[in-house]
């Protein structure tokens, strides 16, 4: 059996402009992400920083445009001050979080430095949890304050003239958490985040805040949190924060795909109670939301892999192995994100490298793409623009957790400035492959496909390793452009992205 889908867009109708800070990713101490991930002295790839180099080369080929750091859980019990300063006078301490030991041989200024060669933008958090405002407004001292200061000369004198002019900043992280270490009810964090929020961008005007929202759409207090929050420290915040991980524990893949719902749910809700906090205020602003951590995260996840005998240094943590079905969620993810460009504004996959990772090394050894790797470079490369507001005509399935789910999740992004319009197709058939048609309106006859690939294999439990990269786009061969868009089979279980130039 052929499936049939259509999508139509008009270039008048815009969601909105796509914010590439939504393609961002996580850095944490924890496990190996940056020890034998990022930051490894002694590597053969490794510069003078210490940064590995194969790392940073397939950071610049997944083309992440923003990295949020230190934590995640790490950062409720870290003192910045441990990460500054010279190496051989830094504190080695006890990490709460993932029960590990902390050296502190990589800090602020060794990721700041990593960011310049990476070319993305610093996102930093202050620990909310063990800390509080005063140590946040010299934190940010110590990194945006031209100099004059205590702290702004501190930095010059570790070696830093410039100030790190970081302008995303999280007040602090998951504090609705059980698990994190002086965890807060909505009252107490409200208040710590409005103060904290309020002596900072006294220091720093220009910067922006992201205050905590609830750690996961399942949590007892979900929404209730937002709503509190958000109605403390309303004034102090640009931005609540969302936590997500999808995850395929009944081993079905239909429920699997449904999952990707999860995620669009959970957007609209809190956009809606950030809006029902404004409401009562009367007031004309919006926050805005930052997907600041979001995986796919289940198979890594037990006792054992947190808690090591003997406080190790950067044990092998939560490193999931990534297989085809995983990708293809990531890509639904993103596709979902993008059709919210109107409310989010960040997004951080978590993480970066070996923990939960679209990278994963061998210390001492090779670097190499996981199967999450392609979707997100895929649209990092080519998400550029303004999100079009597109109708979907596309058969269904049934899910247990989220009833009909279209088999067709689709978005479209053009770009005013090469014409060019990017549109990304997940088929979530299993079996069926689909013909799809795509009519772009408003942007004359005569498109020309630039370019159309898929990522598919026939075994949705296929991984990549260092040898063999099984998973990795290759060319849709069927795609023809037709009138004003295009006509092209979608195989079953695959990602595809097809780019046209709109006649100019």
């Amino acid at each position: 059996m052929t499936l049939k889908a259509s999508i139509i867009a008009d270039r008048d109708f815009v969601i909105a402009p796509l914010d590439r800070r939504v393609f961002g990713t996580f850095v944490e101490h924890m496990g190996r992400c940056v020890y034998g991930g990022i930051y490894e002295p002694g590597h053969p790839t490794a510069d003078e920083h210490g940064f590995r180099g194969d790392v940073l080369a397939l950071t610049k080929e997944l083309g992440v445009t923003i990295v949020r750091y230190p934590g995640g859980n790490f950062l409720s019990g870290y003192d910045w001050e441990d990460g500054v300063g010279p190496k051989d006078q830094r504190p080695v301490k006890l990490d709460l979080a993932w029960f590990t030991t902390e050296t502190n041989q990589f800090g602020t200024n060794e990721f700041i430095t990593w960011c310049r060669k990476a070319e993305v933008e610093p996102m930093f958090a202050v620990n909310l949890g063990t800390r509080g405002p005063d140590e946040a407004r010299h934190f940010l001292e110590y990194c945006n304050h031209p100099g004059g200061t205590y702290y702004s000369d501190l930095r010059k004198a570790h070696g830093f003239e410039q100030p790190h002019d970081i302008k995303f900043w999280c007040l602090g992280n998951e504090m609705d958490g059980p698990w994190q270490t002086c965890a807060k009810t909505a009252t107490e964090y409200g208040r710590i985040a409005q103060e904290t929020g309020k002596v900072m961008k006294w220091v720093d005007p220009t910067i922006e805040l992201a205050a905590c929202g609830s750690s996961q759409r399942a949590m007892p207090t979900y929404a209730a949190w937002e709503y509190e929050v958000l109605d403390t420290c309303f004034d102090q915040v640009d931005y609540i924060s969302l936590h997500h991980y999808m995850r395929n524990d009944s081993n079905d893949i239909k429920e699997f795909f449904a999952e990707i719902e999860s995620l669009d749910y959970f957007i609209k809700e809190v956009a809606a109670v950030a809006d029902a906090v404004a409401a009562k205020r009367r007031s004309k602003k919006r926050i805005m939301l930052s997907l600041d951590e979001w995986n796919v995260w289940y198979k890594a996840h037990t006792p054992t892999d947190v808690k090591k005998p003997g406080w190790p240094e950067a044990p092998p943590l939560l490193e999931e192995i990534y297989n085809f079905e995983d990708a293809l969620v990531v890509g639904g993810a993103l596709i979902v994100m993008m059709n919210n460009a109107d409310r989010v504004k960040a997004g951080c996959l978590a993480q970066l490298v070996n923990v939960i990772g679209p990278i994963f090394t061998e210390t001492g050894g090779a670097a190499w793409r996981q199967t999450i790797f392609h979707p997100i470079a895929d649209c990092t490369r080519l998400g550029h623009g303004e999100v079009l507001r597109l109708k979907v005509n596309t058969t269904i399935f049934e899910s247990k957790a989220h009833g009909d789910i279209p088999h067709l999740l689709a978005t479209a992004i053009y770009n005013p400035e090469t014409g060019d319009v990017s549109v990304f197709a997940l088929n979530r058939s299993t079996e069926d492959a689909m013909e799809l048609s795509v009519d772009l309106r408003g942007l004359g006859e005569g498109l020309s496909i630039v370019s159309a690939t898929e990522l598919h294999h026939a075994d949705l439990k296929q991984i990549n390793t260092k040898d063999d990269e099984a998973i990795r786009p290759t060319q849709n061969k069927s795609a023809l452009a037709e009138g004003t868009g295009l006509k092209a089979t979608l195989k079953p279980q695959s990602w595809n992205v097809f780019v046209l130039k709109a006649a100019m």
